[in-house]
């Protein structure tokens, strides 16, 4: 069976996640992309220049699987004569109608921010499978969906919402965990060492995260901080504060320069406490957390659904002063923290187990609507 993955922002987790499960498929699954920049334009323009790239190739697919950031009505439009009786589902990383908007973004103050909700919206209705990589996210979508569409005059087409509700599903991320295995780093960090794993983003609150550190320096408390993470401008003043407010904590600052380099400080790394406002999987958490870090987790967004909530209690903070709370004695009790965890709660999210999911599920796909 042959897959044509569209990927129209091909970078970072979206990259992995396209390379990862080409690698592991058992299908062939060939990748029509374009660099992961400009966002936006990537939305609205990416469906006419892959559609022209799709039309000069000689692919011929039996699928075909696009994320959420292609246009997919478009994109079938332009390539009709060839694409009309080919199966389609659309994967959603992320989404425009529940991802949390930079308050500096220019679209929030003059409004311009529901046509790229409304490219979800139609995309999703044009697919014959619609998937989620959580429960968390696909349920915050249908919910947020009516919302979008009472916003317009008339015609909101809420019946719509249903039809696809009704071909939706979670396919949760794959990701390549066995390759941190051969990276595995014995050596025990001697302070209790922290860890910052995300992008250095508003929507990952590290505003929350460096205020916990703060109250525990201010107590006294002995530990170190390795601050990871892809930072894409500017350095935040938030990171910028925290650098030098900070200084004697910290044995890390900046985006690791390489793979090896940075499982070597998921190796090391004793907790994760994770602050984050939107995370509709976690990617950076379940590879810490593969690599044997405690984590701290909010009990909202995908992670009660990534680490099971209800198995895991006491890895969920409740509010601010609960996180720091259960920080301070995961730091004074160290010993016993290095003792615990959760690898195997995660582990099923390696390519090996996720791709046989994704294989049974296309060819479910193809054969049903081919």
């Amino acid at each position: 069976m042959k897959i044509l993955l569209i990927a129209p922002y091909y970078t970072g987790s979206h990259a992995a996640w396209a390379k990862g499960y080409a690698r592991y498929s058992q299908h062939q699954v060939d990748i029509l992309s374009l660099p992961g920049r400009f966002w936006k334009w990537r939305m609205h323009g990416g469906a006419v220049t892959l559609a022209r790239k799709f039309l000069a190739s000689e692919l011929a697919p039996d699928l075909i699987l696009a994320t959420d950031m292609l246009d997919l009505t478009t994109f079938m439009a332009l390539t009709r004569q060839h694409t009309a009786h080919i199966p389609t589902a659309i994967y959603f990383h992320e989404n425009q109608l529940t991802y949390p908007w930079s308050p500096a973004d220019r679209d929030v103050a003059q409004r311009r921010d529901k046509h790229y909700g409304f490219i979800n919206f139609v995309s999703a209705l044009a697919a014959d499978a619609v998937l989620f990589n959580s429960p968390y996210h696909k349920d915050s979508f249908l919910e947020a969906l009516p919302q979008l569409l009472k916003y317009f005059p008339d015609y909101k087409e809420l019946n719509s919402v249903q039809r696809i509700r009704d071909k939706s599903e979670v396919l949760a991320l794959g990701l390549d965990l066995q390759r941190f295995d051969s990276l595995r780093a014995d050596q025990t960090h001697e302070k209790p060492l922290l860890l910052w794993g995300h992008r250095w983003e508003f929507d990952k609150n590290p505003k929350e995260f460096f205020a916990a550190l703060t109250v525990l320096s201010e107590r006294g408390v002995d530990f170190d901080v390795a601050v990871l993470g892809e930072n894409f401008k500017r350095k935040p003043e938030v990171f910028l504060k925290a650098q030098k407010s900070l200084a004697r904590h910290i044995v890390q600052f900046g985006y690791a320069d390489s793979f090896a380099e940075y499982a070597q400080w998921l190796w090391r790394a004793d907790i994760m406490p994770v602050t984050s406002h939107q995370d509709f999987f976690g990617a950076s958490v379940v590879e810490a957390l593969y690599c044997g870090c405690f984590p701290l987790l909010p009990k909202r967004l995908a992670y009660p659904y990534i680490v099971p909530l209800q198995d895991h209690v006491d890895h969920f903070y409740n509010d601010f002063d609960d996180l720091v709370t259960r920080l301070h004695a995961a730091i004074t009790h160290i010993e016993q923290t290095r003792h615990i965890n959760l690898r195997s709660v995660v582990a099923g999210y390696d390519w090996q187990e996720q791709s046989k999911q994704y294989d049974a599920l296309f060819l479910k796909l193809a054969n049903k609507t081919g």
